[in-house]
């Protein structure tokens, strides 16, 4: 068995005295492991780090073993090492497509607006409210997205501000009022388009933002996890959050996480 596709690496490890295993997310392929012979040694380490974009050629006797990788360094992200709040939120994305992407099941859209997410990340563009639409639309295509088009009491279409934690169907202002304290936030941005590409870009308020990672990061709790068999969802994202809170409480803090 072989075959040829381009990548991102999404996790990796150890593997003997010089291999290591690594996990790619493939546009073809979806979520592939393959080992790659001395890639912990130093000439090809640089090459496997996580968000680096790659040529890949799997390789093995079998459909479902393991196999091996060959690597072709396609794309460096390595501009996002030097931020600390870009690299949390590569790790959260990384440990997300890991965690609940199913093996070597395709997801072209997802993994084209993946990319797209992380070539924002990497130019310094306004990605923390494209961050929380990547969240929404990875509940989208594995089945579990939200209907925010109407309020899920009335039918209304407008002044939809809140989520019901239990059906994440909109409720409007009216219709929630009473309720508020037991409700998520409906922020603008999650309204907004499906692709966080710079051509497409979206926007937010840090309290639009906050908001939005309440209302995803709830529904990664409570939908996606239980269905993947309750194993702990990533500690990546929630340090990404707790990292990104205090950037924007801090009063020095960077244009480019402004949201």
């Amino acid at each position: 068995m072989e075959w040829r596709d381009e990548g991102v690496i999404v996790a990796r490890r150890v593997h003997g005295e010089s291999a290591m295993i690594v996990e790619a997310l493939t546009r073809s392929r979806g979520r592939h492991a393959g080992l790659v012979h001395g890639g912990a040694r130093s000439k090809l380490s640089p090459v496997l780090q996580i968000g680096t974009q790659v040529e890949l050629e799997w390789r093995a006797r079998l459909e479902d073993q393991l196999g091996t990788y060959r690597v072709e360094l396609k794309r460096s992200r390595s501009r996002v090492l030097l931020d600390r709040v870009g690299l949390g939120a590569l790790g959260s994305v990384a440990s997300l497509v890991s965690f609940a992407f199913p093996d070597r099941m395709a997801l072209p859209d997802l993994y084209d607006e993946t990319v797209a997410f992380l070539d924002l990340l990497e130019s310094g563009g306004n990605w923390p409210a494209a961050y929380v639409i990547w969240e929404k639309r990875l509940l989208e295509e594995l089945g579990y997205g939200l209907d925010l088009e109407t309020c899920a009491a009335t039918g209304v279409t407008s002044d939809l501000v809140y989520v019901s934690p239990k059906s994440g169907r909109a409720v409007c202002r009216d219709a929630g009022a009473k309720y508020a304290d037991r409700l998520l936030p409906l922020p603008r941005l999650l309204h907004q388009g499906r692709n966080p590409a710079p051509a497409s870009p979206v926007s937010g308020t840090p309290d639009e933002v906050l908001q939005g990672l309440k209302t995803t990061g709830h529904f990664i709790e409570t939908r996606l996890v239980p269905a993947i068999g309750n194993r702990p969802p990533p500690a990546a994202r929630n340090r990404f959050v707790e990292r990104l809170r205090r950037e924007y409480d801090s009063p020095d803090r960077n244009d480019h996480v402004e949201g």
